[in-house]
């Protein structure tokens, strides 16, 4: 794979899939300092793409690791006004939002998890407008990967620095389908074979999802009337569609706030905050977690329950086979975006608006009142094993194979 030839085709593909940047519109980008050369080709590809204006936000985790050391509480507590401005700013000028994701897995390990979950609230609240712009369909984003030598050195430790990050480029080109001649026509290919399973879940309208696994796992999900299953892509209240994830191999839907009982298993390590959580098992009783443990990282999980009421409960339950494309790798990532599409996963925190009928003309209240999650936190983890089995269950009690040894089943295959 010739690496420097296809990363700026992997730029574009950003650009005008991922973000479907219209002539005229800003673009807000986030990316890590040690990935400056790709984002420079980013920033070319947006002014290509006409891009009214294009504002780079670097990301330093090494500074920010340590801020978290050394500030005190308080600075966690509110979001400085310069960054309200820029986020805020951003959001109501209509800006695609595009972050590129990079970062160390270990590099905040060691770090107070109350800090991370102060400045979650802090962030929630302070910039509303631009975490609702994206959460209500106002604003175009995308989430996508980006090589850095920490990041490359975790996910291939036998090699050195620069084989790694040649293999690293290549797995995050490969896994964003952009190593084709045609990567937005691939995105469109594979769009579609997400959508025809997502209608017939629709036309299911399962009344609740039963898990089960070897590791432990039995837990029931319950739906909510009316839900909406997702994916392979998103639209805007203006009726433009883009793609959150680059990659994405899932198909989601929020649940019932208050519909969780049993016992979840991780199938894969949760990178949080730059730190891991590895073999974790939460239960649940009436939709809140109540419980539960891990063989590492039980303070950082015990942080993200602690963020708000919201995050004991569920905003997400995702399908995805153990077959895609992300877990045949064979790779682990330690990064939630990839690591998410490898494995059947759930989150705790905030759910999706665009989830229930009607939701993205909802207020908060008007959400809660149709029991989709409300917090500042949104949390996914990996629950998806070779050998998971879930069923769908109607209302009138039918039961519809919809995953058997991992992989989907029945009519949905």
């Amino acid at each position: 794979m010739d690496i420097k030839a296809l990363l700026p085709q992997y730029a574009k593909l950003l650009v005008e899939t991922g973000c479907a940047l219209k002539p005229g519109q800003p673009l807000l980008l986030t990316v890590p300092v040690e990935a400056a050369p790709f984002a420079r080709m980013v920033a070319e590809a947006a002014w290509a793409a006409g891009a009214g204006d294009v504002t780079v936000e670097w990301a330093d985790q090494g500074v920010s690791r340590l801020r978290y050391l050394h500030a005190p509480m308080s600075a966690f507590e509110v979001v400085p006004a310069w960054k309200q401005t820029l986020l805020n700013g951003a959001a109501q000028a209509g800006a695609a939002i595009l972050t590129l994701d990079g970062e160390d897995p270990d590099g905040m390990a060691g770090i107070d998890p109350a800090r991370f979950t102060a400045w979650a609230r802090a962030s929630h609240r302070d910039c509303k407008p631009f975490y609702e712009g994206m959460d209500m369909g106002r604003n175009v984003w995308c989430i996508a990967g980006a090589a850095t030598p920490a990041w490359a050195k975790k996910v291939f430790p036998g090699l050195p620095e620069g084989e790694a990050m040649e293999q690293l480029w290549g797995a995050i080109l490969s896994t964003a389908r952009a190593d084709g001649p045609d990567p937005a026509g691939a995105w469109r290919a594979h769009s579609a074979a997400l959508q025809r399973r997502i209608r017939l879940l629709n036309d299911k309208g399962f009344d609740a999802l039963h898990y089960t696994a070897a590791n432990g796992t039995d837990f029931t999900v319950g739906m909510n009337p009316g839900h909406i299953w997702a994916g392979g892509g998103a639209e805007t209240v203006d009726g433009t569609w883009f793609f959150p994830n680059m990659p994405t191999e899932e198909i989601f839907t929020s649940p019932h706030r208050d519909r969780a009982d049993g016992v979840v298993h991780s199938a894969l390590p949760l990178n949080y905050q730059g730190g891991l959580i590895e073999d974790f098992w939460i239960r649940f009783e009436n939709g809140a977690a109540v419980d539960c443990g891990a063989k590492a990282g039980l303070d950082r999980l015990q942080s993200i329950l602690d963020t708000d009421e919201g995050a004991r409960h569920l905003g997400e339950v995702a399908l995805v086979p153990h077959a895609s494309p992300i877990a045949q790798s064979g790779i682990l990532f330690y990064s939630t975006l990839y690591d998410e599409n490898a494995a059947c996963h759930l989150a705790l925190g905030k759910g999706f608006p665009e989830c229930v009928a009607g939701g993205l003309e909802m207020d908060e209240k008007g959400l809660a009142e149709h029991h989709v999650n409300l917090s500042a936190a949104h949390v996914d983890f990996m629950i998806g094993t070779a050998d998971l089995s879930i069923t769908g269950v109607t209302a009138d009690g039918v039961e519809v194979p919809v995953f058997r040894d991992g992989n989907w089943a029945g009519e949905f295959v």
